[in-house]
């Protein structure tokens, strides 16, 4: 029998990319039912490793989970009756607030020079993940994102601020990557996962060409259509071969779940000790 919807476990992830879907597939295995609330800025460029187009179907599978888009907090209400799932949504946090009190919420969007909102005291639980973030100013527990860093901060600093320098994928590092040189319409009609060579044409930016910046498998693409701020990613190309990868969730990706997992349950084990102490 499925439990009343105010004693389903209630996570609000910000974010449709590639880390805030591979969160959301832990946090459905842990019990919760899951939303992710998308933001424009940046756009999702690595679309087959997270559950974004959803946004724009009906459903998407990562790995052996199915998202669906919902449109209203209805929908959402009613889910938190059925097993926990994932669901995408347009809707922003401010729509979400009145459905039913939040467990958990997490900032999983990754804004690397943006302002990062204090989402204490609007759920049971908040994190941050990434640049931008300290459990004495803005959330209740933060977590590093950095290669080589993935972890929980156990103090009150701040998360590393991004730096400007791309992590590497094989030997190369930002220059498998393209940037938006400003902002636009962009039109593509590549998909993810195609072979594509140096200076092909991968879409149009308000009308100018974009090339391939190098040879290797289309990782990455902002979608077809979208508006497009300047200065951010547009397209990814994975130069490592046979070993590429352009679906499902990858390391980096796992090991932020793992390390948010792994804040939820280090703060549900305080909890329980502050309200049994020895």
């Amino acid at each position: 029998m499925s439990q009343p919807n105010d004693q389903r476990l209630f996570a609000v992830i910000l974010g449709t990319n590639e880390i805030a879907s591979a969160v959301g597939i832990q946090l459905v295995r842990a019990g919760y039912c899951v939303v992710l609330s998308h933001d424009p800025d940046p756009p999702v460029i690595r679309r087959k490793m997270a559950f974004h187009d959803a946004l724009y179907t009906d459903t998407v599978q990562l790995e052996t989970l199915v998202a669906e888009r919902v449109d209203d907090g209805v929908q959402v209400y009613q889910a938190l009756g059925r097993p926990p799932q994932i669901m995408v949504t347009w809707l922003g946090l401010l729509d979400l607030l009145p459905v039913r009190h939040i467990d958990l919420l997490i900032d999983a969007r990754l804004q690397k020079h943006r302002i990062t909102p204090d989402l204490r005291r609007l759920a049971r639980l908040t994190i941050g993940l990434g640049p931008g973030f300290s459990t004495n100013s803005n959330c209740d527990v933060a977590v590093e994102t950095r290669p080589g860093k993935i972890g929980l901060i156990t103090d009150t600093r701040w998360t590393d601020a991004a730096d400007g320098v791309a992590s590497s994928l094989g030997d190369v590092g930002a220059e498998r990557f393209v940037y938006s040189q400003f902002a636009g319409r962009w039109h593509t009609p590549i998909e993810i996962g195609t072979r594509v060579y140096r200076d092909l044409v991968l879409g149009h930016l308000s009308g100018v060409p974009v090339l391939a910046p190098r040879d290797g498998i289309l990782r990455g693409i902002a979608r077809d259509g979208c508006d497009v701020p300047a200065g951010v990613k547009l397209v990814e190309v994975d130069p490592r071969g046979r070993d590429a990868q352009w679906t499902g969730t990858d390391g980096r990706g796992r090991a932020i779940a793992s390390a948010t997992i792994a804040a939820v349950r280090l703060h549900a084990a305080r909890r329980i000790t502050q309200r049994n102490p020895a």
